[in-house]
């Protein structure tokens, strides 16, 4: 259903609650709010397939931009909330946006930003003062327009980028078809079946908004007539504290927030009642299966995982109980043909790993950036790769190994340090890992791990040494680092996706090649 007859049928139903101010837009009010910008992005000449951007943290306001976008049909990106001025500046002229909406918060970020985006026409401020040029509130900017649809209706959607752990973010643009924004994505279709969304459903999130996850989820909650309960920021014990409250019944999580959680007292994790959820939905990085063990113990057998890339190359999924019997699983592929290929671009034997390519599910291209898409594409152009390094069993299961690019070569040894990782975060002392391979004059490559700890732990040469030893005692030594350092927080975004290329190069220093 389209979120227009919910203002009709459920005029002051929730459409969003935000957990920590307890602010709420109703459906009345989302819908109004999203014409009038619509209007007001009409009005600055903005028309079909044009680009707009969003930067700005979690709040009551982000819902209704993506919207307008979604009525108009409009690409809209949405930009991490933690990037630096010229990294959103980069984004907002490589996605040739002409209006930039923002918050107070991210405000002084943006406004240095646009110092070096000439093209964007005007910024919205959605909770802060204007200057009378080229800076507007957006209250203010649209309270004489007309609260009805635009006459043009038309579907828009998401431009997103990659997170740019691998180079300079790319913008993931897919042909957008001319329908009514009444009817949705065909995508979207497959996941509103795939994960049960029901009309009226309550759904927490956890996760930013900027995330291309979380944002495709709280869009079906709207669609459904549902209520979002969107999290500021997370924080374990506040998360189980509103699944007691709201009695959601879903739910999307990555693993970084499965072990925190698992890593509270157990009188917190007790405390709360979390038997409304019924599907709890995890992707984004491939979750220990120590933790995912745990967490089924805990929950129950209503954990869902996913793969997909944000390019929508496939999508590979399964329920807990095809998870047990494939423990490490990321799943079946339901969508996209995979294909498991070595270096030579030929077939890889089942259980043998190689760089994952895909038929796509979706078509896409990477905006204004030819040369990486041809480069994301086999010399044929018919499969299409992120640089994923997985293998399929037997049975069609799909695990994954590694990015392509993280890939550790020690004496002539391939290693992919995600098992090493997975097992690292497990060890009690230890709050998030990191491990990759750091120069060696004989192996080419030693592992290295980094690790953050615990509250209250001492970082020092003594647990080093536990750690491997650890390690050692559950992995091959080869897998194992050789060394381990500390870091007061290892750069992980809210997502969940570390930003391992950051700690990698310190240990690679100015050279310009990573091949020794």
């Amino acid at each position: 259903m389209y979120p227009g007859i919910h203002a009709k049928a459920r005029a002051d139903q929730p459409a969003i609650i935000m957990a920590q101010t307890g602010e709420t837009v109703s459906y009345a009010e989302l819908e109004a709010r999203t014409n009038r910008l619509a209007h007001l992005l009409r009005n600055r000449g903005l028309r079909r397939l044009d680009h707009f951007a969003i930067f700005m943290e979690n709040n009551a306001r982000y819902v209704e931009c993506c919207g307008a976008g979604e009525r108009a049909g409009l690409y809209f990106t949405c930009i991490n909330s933690y990037l630096t001025a010229a990294e959103v500046a980069y984004i907002v002229n490589n996605s040739e946006s002409r209006i930039l909406m923002v918050s107070q918060d991210s405000r002084a970020t943006a406004l240095e930003a646009i110092e070096l985006c000439p093209k964007v026409e005007a910024v919205l401020v959605v909770n802060g003062p204007g200057d009378g040029k080229r800076i507007l509130n957006l209250d203010e900017a649209t309270s004489d327009l007309p609260a009805t649809p635009i006459a043009d209706e038309s579907l828009g959607t998401a431009m997103l980028y990659s997170s740019g752990t691998t180079g300079r973010p790319k913008g993931i643009l897919r042909p957008l078809p001319e329908q009514p924004p009444s009817q949705q994505l065909p995508l979207f279709d497959f996941l509103q079946k795939l994960w049960r969304y029901s009309e009226g459903l309550v759904y927490l999130s956890p996760a930013p908004l900027y995330h291309s996850a979380p944002q495709a989820a709280v869009n079906l909650v709207i669609r459904c007539g549902g209520t979002a309960i969107i999290m500021e920021r997370f924080d374990p014990e506040q998360y189980l504290r509103l699944v007691e409250k709201y009695r959601p019944t879903h739910s999307q999580l990555v693993p970084t927030m499965f072990s925190r959680m698992l890593k509270l007292p157990e009188e917190a994790r007790k405390r709360y009642d979390v038997s409304s959820l019924e599907v709890a939905i995890h992707a984004a990085a491939p979750c220990p299966v120590q933790v995912k063990e745990q967490m089924i113990d805990w929950w129950g057998p209503i954990i869902h995982e996913y793969y997909g890339a944000t390019e929508g190359l496939g999508f590979a999924t399964c329920d807990t109980g095809e998870w047990l019997t494939h423990r490490g699983t990321v799943g079946k592929v339901l969508l996209g043909e995979l294909h498991v290929l070595d270096e030579e671009m030929q077939a890889c034997a089942k259980g043998t790993p190689g760089t994952l390519w895909f038929k796509t599910a979706t078509a896409f291209q990477y905006f204004n950036d030819p040369a990486k898409t041809a480069e994301a594409r086999s010399p044929d152009g018919s499969l299409s790769t992120v640089g994923d390094v997985g293998y399929v069993d037997d049975d069609g299961f799909l695990y994954l190994t590694d990015r392509a690019t993280f890939m550790i070569i020690s004496g002539g040894v391939n290693i992919y340090p995600q098992e090493c990782e997975n097992l690292l975060i497990t060890h009690p002392k230890v709050a998030d890992a990191a491990v990759f391979g750091v120069p060696n004059e004989d192996l080419g490559e030693e592992v290295k791990g980094v690790v953050q700890v615990m509250p209250g732990i001492a970082a020092d040469a003594d647990l080093a040494d536990e750690l491997i030893a650890f390690c050692r005692a559950n992995l091959s030594h080869i897998k194992c680092p050789r060394s381990i350092d500390f870091e007061a927080e290892l750069p992980r975004l809210p997502t969940g996706k570390l930003y391992k290329r950051l700690l990698r190069d310190r240990y690679w220093g100015d050279r310009k090649t990573k091949i020794v």
